[in-house]
């Protein structure tokens, strides 16, 4: 039996070689502003770039690019007052990078450091650390937006997820409470595509991920996840709506996930070459760059001067953190439990022995 389709509305500026679709919103007649977000899509683009290299050497663990996605964190980066609250997910480097989380501060979480958790920035602080865990943080959103809506102050739980996280319970969970309770939280799903594996035509029997918002109570709309311009004009509504006491947004970008799932990934096995080259047309920097061109906002020399700091950035980055002592094995224990059971003391004592018989034995070679 057939199913009714809803429509919902997808919202889209420019087309893929960067050219406007119809009339743009007014804030593009700032040209700053769209060289800003520019240069943080850039950015992110060469901070993965050079991420992805050091993995390859073995001097960070294993990391998830966010390659042709940088414009859903840059709307998000830019957009979010300092005092709102960010829940990401793993592939956020753009929007922490705006909120205040250093490069080197990066490279020591996906180096398996805790301390790459501890940001030093005043914004970041606030804001949580990146959850692995599929669509927890979801949940978490909820939390700090009902404490938000407790204390009656106007600021934003903003989370963010991918296409296969829509279809865990926490989401679902979280949308339920966030529609009941009309919290001021706003869902940002990064529909790439692929869940690691598993293309988005199987993952979800509904025409749209959007539309799950409908069930629990409040609005759900589809956006070129492309096309930043799109992006930040229907975030920043979302964000608005939130703040002002008019309940949540589900926002789904649709993009595509340029890169592997991981670095421990190799998405070949499983995603035809052509599919990808379609992809490649899409894309979101190349897009906003030709855009920028066409405005005479943007030429090559700006772009090689942007890419020259970009690096000599990185590379301070980098050396600060291969600087950095290395963090105490027995730290792993830290910040679990506030009381210890009797099992992981047990283990942490037998973990310090290990410790101490390599130490013992290193020093006697």
């Amino acid at each position: 039996m057939p199913h009714n389709r809803i429509e919902l509305p997808l919202t889209r500026y420019l087309d893929a070689e960067g050219r406007p679709l119809g009339p743009l919103p007014d804030w593009t007649e700032d040209g700053a502003r769209l060289v800003g977000l520019y240069r943080a899509m850039l950015r992110t683009r060469l901070f993965d770039q050079k991420v992805i290299a050091l993995q390859r050497t073995g001097r960070i663990g294993t990391y998830a690019s966010s390659l042709g996605q940088e414009a859903i964190g840059t709307a998000i980066g830019t957009l979010l007052r300092d005092d709102d609250v960010l829940l990401p997910y793993y592939r956020d480097t753009a929007s922490q990078l705006l909120r205040g989380v250093s490069m080197s501060e990066m490279l020591l979480y996906w180096g398996g450091d805790e301390r790459g958790s501890a940001y030093a920035g005043p914004v970041a602080r606030g804001d949580f650390p990146l959850c692995v865990p599929i669509a927890t943080q979801a949940l978490h959103a909820c939390g700090v937006a009902s404490a938000f809506k407790i204390r009656g102050e106007h600021r934003v739980a903003l989370t963010t997820c991918g296409d296969g996280a829509t279809s865990k319970g926490d989401f679902l969970e979280a949308l339920n409470v966030a529609g009941a309770w009309q919290l001021p939280v706003v869902f940002v799903v990064n529909n790439n595509q692929w869940a690691i594996s598993v293309p988005r035509r199987i993952q979800c029997g509904a025409p749209t991920l959007a539309q799950k918002a409908i069930g629990a109570g409040f609005a759900g709309e589809q956006v070129d996840g492309n096309d930043v311009i799109a992006v930040v004009e229907r975030l920043r509504h979302a964000i608005d709506q939130a703040r002002h006491g008019k309940g949540p947004t589900l926002l789904e970008c649709i993009t595509y996930r340029l890169c592997d799932h991981t670095t421990a990934d190799d998405a070949t096995r499983y995603r035809s070459a052509e599919e990808v080259n379609q992809a490649w047309h899409e894309e979101p920097v190349k897009r906003l760059q030709n855009f920028l061109v066409a405005r005479g906002l943007w030429d090559e020399t700006q772009e090689q001067a942007l890419v020259a700091a970009c690096q000599a950035e990185l590379q301070q980055a980098i050396e600060r953190y291969e600087a950095l002592a290395a963090q105490d094995p027995l730290s792993v224990f830290e910040y679990v439990y506030a009381s210890w059971p009797p099992a992981l003391a047990e283990q942490r004592e037998q973990f310090a022995e290990r410790i101490a018989r390599r130490t013992q034995g290193a020093d006697h070679e």
